[in-house]
């Protein structure tokens, strides 16, 4: 009330609405000075100990409890900035470390330092990529980003956009392959359309179910392909169920191959499918979002051979190379303008075609976005700052480590194997000392698929690591264990066998 009076009084106030107009309402030296003390706290709790093993990796509190130490209520009155300095101690004590080298529970972990400056310059600066006036900087980082990648695919041309995770990039694969099948589909809508049918393996990704019940394709116009033992697409059984759904009078129109499953990491034989594809003039896209950072080593990009033959391709930087959550780019052989064609809506307000420089550089009206993240520019500021070579090493460590486990499974009593991976994913069942004599059957499995929950239970309690676990395809719960992190070393390989054994002594 005190300073609604004094600023009364100052010459031309300006009242409106009981409104006081003049001047700006935000105290900039007060959140100035809140952003240093915050970020602050960023160094010394998150990225000073990012790499720190004796740091526990999560601080596990039930959703209750949790609930109480954060006081998440929202009040009338706002918070010292002391308790909110708090709040932000509290956020990041009680968050799972991902950039921990003991995290191994997803495909994303680590701490990438170029990529998180990138991160902290786009939250300053708040842009959104849509027309070059508002994002000169970032549109121009995209498009070389992309040239790039797709020269890694072996395309000569190409098209492509970064949008929020590979989920979204199998959608815009869907959308667009169907746009190609039947452009009127834009305008007209699904009616009148004949039966859309699309192939997949058994082993993708659960997003193309998601993407065909979004785009009114429906998940029973999935046709999932059977994968053989080691994961991968049969191409045999994808011949017979193309001819198959031509029997049946369906239209089949796409064909999704995974390159980099996410249990197993499989690839699928892409030369083959393309084959199928091209007999029958499909449009094959290859999901690889996790796997598509081979492309990047010469060692091993030969897990990739084929891509070049895709129509479109996903393939997700923030996974193995680190770029940081998010970074997807969903990349188009099409260099027609197919991208722009199938989703543009011509906003006059936003793509005036009479601006004063090229619109071409107005590439907003290819996404099905409006507001859209300048993801790109953290993967730009890595790769500028690594080189290719630094992200090849990256890659060639996460393998070679991942090889290096399997080695040291196979010489310790009660660890066995799913299968030889030829990714980062390592997955295998550790059989406690109880059940090493029981004879195999139904209920020896019974019991061992209750060992990994219970040794996952007791690992996030104590804090010491997280490590993913899961059933498929008919075998138990086995633990899946992927290599990523550039912090991660051959000591904490050692360490995640020695603390499964630890923590199951008693099973």
């Amino acid at each position: 009330g005190i300073c609604k009076q004094e600023m009364l009084q100052k010459k031309n106030a300006v009242l409106v609405d009981g409104v006081i107009l003049n001047g700006p309402i935000m105290d900039s030296k007060a959140g100035e000075k809140f952003v240093e003390e915050a970020c602050n706290i960023i160094m010394e709790e998150v990225i000073q100990k990012a790499d720190d093993v004796t740091e526990k990796v999560c601080e596990w509190r039930a959703p209750e409890t949790l609930k109480q130490i954060l006081d998440l209520e929202m009040r009338d009155a706002g918070e010292s900035h002391q308790k909110l300095l708090q709040l932000c101690r509290d956020v990041i004590q009680y968050s799972v470390k991902t950039s921990h080298p003991r995290f191994f529970n997803q495909l994303y972990a680590g701490i990438d330092y170029y990529s998180l400056v990138a991160r902290f310059i786009t939250e300053a600066l708040n842009p959104s990529v849509y027309t070059y006036e508002v994002s000169p900087v970032f549109l121009l980082v995209e498009e070389a980003v992309i040239k790039k990648m797709i020269e890694f695919i072996g395309w000569e041309e190409g098209d492509g956009i970064f949008n929020p995770g590979g989920s979204v990039s199998n959608m815009y694969a869907m959308n667009l392959a169907r746009y190609k099948f039947c452009p009127e589909i834009k305008e007209k809508g699904l009616s009148g359309l004949p039966r859309l049918v699309l192939f997949t393996s058994e082993e993708c990704h659960y997003s193309m179910k998601k993407a065909a019940s979004f785009l009114g394709i429906g998940t029973e116009n999935v046709y999932f392909i059977k994968a053989d033992e080691r994961g991968k697409m049969i191409p045999e059984e994808l011949e017979k169920q193309v001819q198959r759904a031509r029997k049946e009078g369906s239209a089949p129109f796409l064909v999704c191959a995974t390159a980099g499953t996410t249990v197993l990491g499989a690839f699928d034989p892409l030369d083959k499918i393309a084959d199928i594809c091209e007999k029958h003039g499909l449009w094959l896209h290859v999901d690889a979002s996790w796997g598509g950072s081979a492309l990047i080593s010469r060692k091993h990009c030969r897990l990739l051979h084929g891509i070049h033959r895709a129509d479109s391709v996903a393939w997700n930087p923030h996974k193995m190379l680190l770029a940081g959550i998010q970074c997807c780019a969903l990349l188009v052989k099409d260099n027609s303008g197919l991208l722009k064609k199938c989703y543009s809506a011509k906003a006059a307000y936003l793509f005036q075609q009479d601006k004063f420089y090229d619109v071409s550089y107005d590439t907003g009206d290819k996404s099905i976005q409006c507001s859209r993240r300048p993801d790109a520019f953290k993967f730009w500021l890595m790769w500028k700052a690594l080189g290719t070579t630094g992200l090849e090493e990256r890659v060639n460590r996460a393998l070679a480590l991942a090889r290096y486990l399997v080695e040291e499974i196979k010489k310790r009593e009660g660890f066995q194997l799913l299968l030889e991976p030829e990714y980062a994913n390592v997955c295998f069942w550790y059989i406690p000392p109880s059940l090493r004599k029981m004879e195999d059957g139904p209920e020896f499995w019974q019991k061992l698929h209750q060992v990994a929950p219970i040794i996952k239970e007791r690992m996030m309690k104590k804090g010491s690591m997280m490590l993913g676990y899961q059933p498929h395809q008919g075998k138990v719960n086995f633990f899946r264990q992927v290599v990523i992190s550039p912090h991660v070393s051959r000591e904490d390989m050692d360490f995640l066998l020695d603390e499964i054994e630890l923590l199951a002594r008693d099973l």
